[in-house]
């Protein structure tokens, strides 16, 4: 049986692919493309092998690539670096293709299309899954910083080896060998053995390729935000057609992306994580062109009557025609005064895979009652040797879905503390106990070592600075929900009301979280963000008339 990461192209498959590239003969062995190398092409085997090896580990070879096969993964789509040596053997004839040329034949022919972004996402999967590797990160587990370049790593399906200083000899080598400290950390080691010190998460995307350039013109569509609405907006607005720009403060996903498994989504009967699914849509999206780069957070956005000026991080400005927010809402903060002190060491805002080993059993406490709580509350009871949902309210099941609330009173080592206050925390370098206060006033302490919060969602519109209605709590007003005197005095809407989805500014979108009125489900803002394409078209539209109308 032919293993699905290493399919072989079919004759027809590779007569089209040939008028995308270029046939190439080493008469020796040659190397193709190396670690680190940015925008590094595809190639497929037409004569000979070309061996994959793992520069990590000198000597040994991931896979040789016979007659047929091609390289690649979907790092690809996004420009991150190559992370393995690729060697052509000698006599080996290889067709050349450019990333570029590459990302227009997998949107132009589904069938070669199917056969290399299914083996491009197995592939990355088996990367991260089974191999040890990727650049080193050495740091503390209780450091808040090291537990940020972790989390961000984690989520952007970035490659890596963490070293923990606090157990590792490795990391302690490791540290001597390069006269360090711990007051150092954290570090990237590359496979040159060259040092990073306390590396921003810029610089830790710049060297991965998730931060990506592109062009500077005006856009078609600018998406603000890669939750589920943001995603699929971009997928739908690049297939139809539309120039696209996609930006993200932290990866894709949004809150969604930290859910562990959403079993209620349709299409998916047995569940699926909010990372492989907002994976899976990052992918599709580059698939058509979009062009999606992180981190970038909006900081200011300006109208100019004709396009929107969008200043974000990073330096970044981007001219756009129509506008989508998609920023979604973060959870807020415990009122607990001391709770910074144990973020990134003890408390959390989301439940991944990263969590899990420091859960092992330990007592683990999960506050808040929506369903992102409940799944992480599931998926923590798998390692954790006792789990305490803690909720102010007096009944689990007013905000979260039945089928989780049904398995959470079924779990053995699931507790839930209703009417009940997180008040103090403890713990002098990372969380070691915390004490919860129930609505008659008596205290309890218990040696909660990792807390996670799923508490009343802030929305991200600080950027907006009042271009746009919002409601009384920030989030973004669309359609209906404006009055007439709150909108703009642009001519469009001098002839029509906002769309369902558009805000005060015609041109303007939100979607998904951000959006008053929203259902804070990931179908939802699926729905919304799909929705919302079509609305950007009659907007586009309306601009194209407008412009025609002027130059008669």
């Amino acid at each position: 049986m032919t293993d699905p990461r290493f399919p072989e192209l079919t004759q027809n498959q590779l007569s089209v692919l040939k008028d995308y590239g270029e046939v190439e003969t080493f008469e020796h062995d040659t190397h193709v493309f190396e670690l680190g190398d940015l925008k590094y092409d595809f190639f497929v085997v037409l004569k000979g092998s070309v061996r994959i090896d793992d520069p990590y580990n000198p000597g040994s070879v991931i896979v040789v690539h016979g007659k047929n096969e091609f390289t690649g993964d979907s790092g690809m789509l996004s420009n991150r670096g190559a992370q393995f040596h690729a060697t052509a053997l000698s006599g080996t004839t290889l067709l050349r293709i450019d990333p570029k040329r590459l990302k227009q034949a997998i949107a132009k022919h589904s069938d070669i299309s199917d056969v290399l972004l299914n083996a491009f996402i197995q592939r990355q999967d088996t990367i991260l899954t089974e191999y040890k590797g990727g650049v080193k990160l050495v740091g503390s587990g209780n450091s808040k910083e090291t537990y940020a370049i972790r989390d961000f790593m984690d989520k952007n399906h970035i490659w890596y080896n963490f070293l923990d200083v606090d157990t590792s000899d490795e990391a302690g080598r490791l540290l001597q060998n390069f006269n360090l400290s711990k007051a150092d950390l954290p570090i990237l080691v590359n496979s040159e053995g060259k040092v990073c010190h306390s590396p921003s998460l810029d610089e830790v995307a710049r060297y991965s390729g998730v931060l990506m350039d592109f062009e500077d013109k005006v856009f078609d569509l600018l998406v603000i935000g890669a939750g589920p609405s943001g995603l699929a907006a971009s997928v739908y607005a690049a297939s139809e057609g539309l120039s696209v720009v996609t930006i993200d403060s932290s990866a894709p996903g949004g809150q969604a992306g930290k859910s562990s498994k959403i079993e209620n989504y349709l299409g998916f009967p047995t569940g699926i994580s909010g990372s492989d699914l907002a994976n899976r849509a990052y992918v599709q999206a580059q698939k058509f062109g979009c062009n999606i780069s992180i981190p970038h957070k909006a900081e200011s956005i300006e109208h100019t009557g004709n396009y929107f000026i969008l200043c974000a991080t990073n330096g970044k400005v981007i001219k756009t025609k129509a506008l989508m927010a998609a920023t979604g809402a973060n959870y807020r903060q415990l009122p607990v005064s001391n709770i910074e002190k144990y973020e990134g060491s003890g408390v959390y805002y989301s439940a991944t895979g990263m969590n899990a080993n420091s859960c092992k059993n330990e007592l683990v406490g999960i506050v808040g009652g929506g369903n992102s709580a409940g799944q992480a509350a599931l998926f923590l009871a798998n390692y954790a040797k006792e789990v305490y949902v803690i909720l102010r309210s007096d009944d689990l099941g007013s905000k979260m879905s039945d089928y989780l609330v049904q398995r959470i009173e079924a779990a053995p080592n699931i507790h839930v503390q209703l009417n009940t206050e997180v008040v103090e925390l403890h713990g002098e370098y990372h969380l070691e106990f915390l004490v919860w206060e129930n609505v008659n006033g008596d205290k309890t302490q218990k040696s909660i070592t990792n807390l996670f919060t799923f508490i009343g969602a802030k929305p991200c519109t600080e950027w907006l600075d009042g271009l746009v209605v919002t409601d009384e709590k920030g989030f973004i007003c669309t359609g209906p929900d404006i009055k007439a005197h709150e909108l703009s005095t642009c001519a469009i809407y001098q002839h029509r009301k906002p769309q369902s989805l558009e805000t005060s500014i015609p041109g303007f979108f939100a979607v998904g979280d951000v959006r008053k009125g929203s259902v804070k489900r990931v179908a939802s803002a699926v729905g919304e963000g799909s929705m919302a394409v079509s609305q950007v078209h009659r907007f586009l539209g309306e601009l194209e008339t407008k412009d025609a109308l002027q130059v008669q």
